[in-house]
């Protein structure tokens, strides 16, 4: 656009001043030939012949666009070109008429007017001097029917003088040089965009490197590096310090990822313990004793701190890309529906819609499958209102198996939506457990989905909250 605008403007500019520039020539000329002519005096014979020779006026260019207009002392008409009442006829206004100066009119061997012309051509500063005498009066355009003229008019001792020149003439060579510039900008333009294209996509080579390379980072794919090879000398250190950038979050990732992950493993055993050790004293307890009491609320804790370590150790598998799947054919619909039985038991009192397709199979581990599902039908049970709903609908999509779940709520704040993947993220927002969970079953469902080939998500509505599993059937 730029470059459009430059050029534009560059031949724009260009054509006015040329224009301007053949202006003024044809001006210059004119009144050339005004003070050439009406200073030398002629016979009427003289001015009667210039319609057969009209270049005495002007150049080849010019001869058939001047109009010329001459009158006597008296004001009578010399000569007038013949179409110039037809193709202009202006009112002429010329400037006043000089006399002859005493010692020219006095000088005893002046000439009789028939060769007065021959006189002053012997003798040049006469004809300066009668030149010096004419008044030329500022050029004038002016408009008629046929276009636009430029006129000028002059008065000298002999005759009163009008040239007039259509500017046809300049418009002719203008429409050449217009033409030219209406090729050549275009063309110009091309050869710009092209230039810039080839240049911009060779300077931007190295960093669409970069850019797909970042495409390919995730939290599995810290390992990607940026070639230095065939790069540019301006972005050696760019990419060094993004290939370092990425060498210590994959190094800092893998560290947390360890710790997690072992942290989790080393907690299972003294955790089965302590489970085994309460479990034998609530039996070896009092029945109703206040320490049977106190052993269950313990043997609970256990439980939930067991339950915590198994998501985590599952999540810090995920993270490092090795989640073991014991993969086995699965019936879908089977599954989905054995767990929609429990619903009525956990939630009497919420109204189950219910849309099951058939045979829908898929290849997967179906513990992990279990427990994604167990997942969001419980978050649909705990985050319901009083006398809601729950619906479920199952379907195949092309090469995906759909599972669908809704129910009816208070509705999700864009901040609860945008952290609802997040780990140890609840919908209870104080956390006291009112609500059980420790927040991170989705987290771990979606990761488990994704592990099997697909994607868990939470579909962008306002009142109701549906989540959407998606996975591979069989056929894949």
């Amino acid at each position: 656009m730029l470059a459009g605008i430059a050029v534009s403007g560059f031949g724009g500019i260009s054509y006015v001043l040329l224009y301007q520039s053949k202006a003024q020539n044809l001006d210059l000329e004119i009144q050339e030939r005004l003070l050439r002519e009406a200073t030398i005096p002629k016979p009427s014979t003289a001015w009667q012949s210039l319609e057969e020779s009209r270049n005495l006026f002007f150049t080849e260019n010019f001869t058939s666009n001047a109009l010329v207009y001459v009158l006597n002392h008296d004001q009578t008409i010399i000569y007038q070109s013949v179409n110039w009442e037809k193709d202009l006829n202006p009112n002429l206004s010329f400037p006043p008429q000089p006399s002859l100066p005493k010692d020219f009119l006095n000088n005893p061997r002046r000439p009789a007017p028939s060769m007065m012309n021959r006189d002053i051509q012997r003798r040049p500063f006469k004809a300066q001097q009668l030149q010096e005498l004419t008044n030329l009066s500022p050029l004038t355009t002016i408009k008629t029917t046929n276009g636009y003229w430029r006129l000028g008019t002059a008065s000298s001792p002999f005759v009163q003088m009008a040239i007039a020149v259509n500017l046809e003439v300049i418009d002719q060579e203008m429409a050449l040089i217009r033409n030219i510039f209406v090729l050549l900008i275009p063309a110009t333009l091309v050869i710009v965009m092209a230039g810039a294209w080839w240049l911009s996509s060779n300077a931007l080579g190295s960093v669409q490197k970069i850019t797909n390379t970042l495409k390919k980072v995730t939290a599995k794919g810290l390992d990607q590096r940026v070639s230095i090879n065939d790069l540019d000398t301006e972005f050696f250190e760019l990419v060094n310090v993004f290939n370092q950038m990425m060498a210590r979050l994959e190094r800092s990732f893998q560290q947390a990822s360890r710790f997690s992950g072992d942290a989790a493993h080393e907690l299972k055993t003294p955790l089965a313990i302590l489970q085994g050790e309460l479990e034998q004293a609530m039996q070896n307890a009092p029945a109703g004793s206040p320490q049977q009491q106190t052993f269950g609320r313990l043997l609970d804790e256990i439980r939930r701190l067991s339950s915590i370590t198994r998501k985590l150790l599952l999540l810090s598998l995920a993270d490092a890309g090795q989640m073991k799947l014991q993969t086995q054919t699965i019936d879908f619909s089977e599954l989905v529906l054995e767990l929609t039985e429990d619903i009525e038991l956990m939630a009497p009192e919420l109204n189950l819609q219910l849309k099951l397709a058939r045979n829908l199979k898929l290849k997967g581990d179906r513990q992990l499958i279990i427990q994604v599902l167990q997942n969001l039908i419980t978050n649909a049970i705990k985050y319901n209102i009083p006398n809601g709903f729950i619906a479920i609908e199952t379907f195949q999509n092309q090469h995906h198996i759909i599972f669908k779940i809704s129910n009816s709520s208070n509705g999700l704040k864009g901040g609860d939506r945008q952290r609802v993947f997040e780990r140890f993220q609840r919908g209870d927002a104080s956390h006291n457990r009112k609500v059980e969970g420790f927040g991170l079953g989705l987290s771990l469902s979606r990761e488990i989905a994704r592990a099997h080939g697909g994607n868990l998500k939470l579909e962008p509505t306002t009142k109701l909250v549906v989540f959407t599993l998606t996975l591979p059937t069989l056929l894949n």
